[in-house]
């Protein structure tokens, strides 16, 4: 089996050149003639915001727990996009995100706001009260290329669902806020608060239309246009819409305006919450996600058209499926998107991937043996407790993701496999007891199926998930050729709210002595189907 990966590598790189959608199969919004169809991604990049730079686009997301953290793309066109980097590392600020005294789950970044100012790439989120913390707090990310690297600055202030604010008079504001918005001024250098957050709104909403006590502004992103400020954001939750405020005057007062309200493309889900870019040719457009259940949060693109003085996005405030592209006047664009599918050949992690928490640097490897991540077992009662389990997104509609398992390095008390990651949680895993291993199907961490008298040394486990029921089916195979279904059909949930289901690889021990006992992944393959 080895000699065919090199085989299909030789093939992928062949014609990587012409286009990603070639060497991996994955949603592509590119229809090649001129149109777009939504989503830009149909996977889980929540809270999105977007600038350009030159010719380049960049888009920041919220990424929680999973590490690295603040993922950033970029795209030439607004249409196809690929990862680019990460504005956060690792959290080093609690002893919970390295999983010692506890977890930190739906902490790390929320809501990043992402800007350019004087040469420097900025990327602002904050990190809530509530989730395993007393107090939240807000953070600042800069660097030099929006490639990294990145260095942070941890505010004591909290500000919630921060958006950072360059004005064109030289200051610097965060404006920020749920129910109640305010405006923070900070210094200059954009490492400490220069003033008390000043209330800039107060009022809620009974309804889109209506002002009343029900639904709250949140998400907030600022703007001056023409001498006007702007702030667009989200109310109405899962099935929002999104509402923009205008002033003269920073301070206000503000008045406000429906943008946009529609549910159709998914229902009953609106659209809401998002930034807005200008091109170079003074168009605006406007990246805004909506919420696919146990898939997550993903990204549509919507044009945005003037009137009276407002921003109105999409077809007059209604969602465009298939729509033409945004005026960047190039003649071609590559057709891309973000990576799925890796074989492990380089020595550095690809970018689709994430760690649940801050990973063990010692206890995972691309070099100890070439073309393979090797993961060495730490001790821990379940997945949920079980540093090392990395991650990537599910896509929509379908996908399968597919891994071949080398069980030589494994030792007494390993579980080693695949799985669908969130809160529930359900897993296809080699068990070894002793000497002897078992394939098991369980939902978190209870065996549903197993099967005993596994002698090989390899083996492969597959998982095939749909978004219409929001169900995940696990496989395995003893030659990568014939697969059997085990332990029925999981259905997906968001124990862990507003962050989609994920695929993940890991390998743990429940027994002390299969400590740095080692799985090698041979490779993931990807599929849309």
């Amino acid at each position: 089996m080895y000699i065919c990966k090199s085989i299909i590598c030789g093939i992928l790189l062949i014609f990587s050149s012409v286009t990603f959608s070639v060497a991996q199969s994955v949603w592509m919004p590119d229809n090649g003639n001129g149109t777009f169809t939504n989503p830009l991604m149909w996977g889980d990049w929540p809270d999105p915001d977007v600038i350009r730079v030159g010719d380049d686009f960049y888009m920041v997301s919220t990424s929680m727990h999973y590490v690295p953290g603040c993922p950033i793309v970029t795209s030439k066109d607004l249409v196809n996009w690929k990862m680019l980097s990460y504005a956060v590392d690792r959290y080093d600020e609690d002893a919970r995100y390295d999983m010692n005294g506890g977890t930190l789950y739906l902490n790390g970044a929320w809501a990043s706001s992402i800007r350019y100012h004087n040469g420097k790439f900025y990327v602002a989120f904050c990190t809530p009260y509530g989730w395993g913390t007393e107090k939240g707090h807000f953070s600042i990310c800069e660097a030099e290329t929006a490639a990294g690297p990145w260095t942070r600055t941890i505010f004591p202030e909290y500000m919630y669902d921060p958006g950072l604010f360059f004005d064109d008079d030289g200051k610097v504001y965060v404006v920020h806020g749920q129910g109640t918005l305010y405006l923070t001024e900070l210094q200059a250098d954009v490492k400490s608060v220069k003033g008390e957050a000043v209330k800039i709104w107060d009022t809620r909403f009974q309804d889109s239309q209506t002002v009343g006590s029900q639904f709250a502004l949140e998400g907030a992103h600022m703007y001056k246009i023409n001498g006007m400020y702007y702030i667009t954001c989200p109310a109405g939750g899962t099935e929002g819409w999104q509402i923009c405020l205008r002033s003269k005057n920073i301070y206000g007062p503000y008045e406000h305006q429906l943008i946009m309200q529609d549910t159709t493309s998914y229902p009953p889900n609106g659209l809401h919450q998002g930034g807005m870019v200008q091109l170079k040719n003074g168009d605006w457009w406007f990246i805004i996600m909506q919420d696919r259940g146990p898939f997550g949060r993903v990204p549509h693109l919507q044009p945005v058209i003037w009137k009276n003085g407002w921003p109105i996005l999409g077809d007059n405030g209604k969602d465009v499926v298939t729509y033409p592209k945004p005026n960047v006047r190039k003649r071609r664009q590559t057709l891309m998107a973000p990576a799925t599918s890796d074989d492990f050949d380089e020595n550095k992690l690809g970018l689709q991937w994430q760690w649940n928490h801050n990973p063990d640097n010692a206890k995972w490897s691309l070099i100890d043996r070439k073309g393979f991540l090797r993961l060495k077992a730490s001790f821990a009662l379940n997945l949920t407790e079980a540093r090392n389990t990395l991650t990537q997104r599910l896509q929509g509609p379908t996908c399968e993701g597919t891994v071949e398992i080398d069980l030589n390095g494994l030792k007494d008390g390993n579980v080693a496999g695949f799985g669908i990651f969130q809160k529930p949680h359900a897993y296809v895993a080699i068990e070894q007891n002793g000497t002897q291993r078992r394939i098991v199907m369980c939902k978190d961490s209870e065996v549903q199926e197993h099967t005993e008298g596994i002698t090989g040394e390899n083996i492969w486990f597959r998982i095939r998930v749909n978004d219409k029921d929001f169900t995940a089916r696990f496989y395995y195979s003893s030659d990568g050729r014939h697969y059997h279904q085990i332990g029925g059909s999981f259905k997906m949930g968001l124990g862990y709210p507003w962050t989609g289901n994920r695929f993940a690889l890991f390998n743990f021990s429940r027994k002390p002595i299969g400590i740095n006992g080692y799985a090698d992944f041979n490779w993931f393959h990807f599929t849309n189907k």
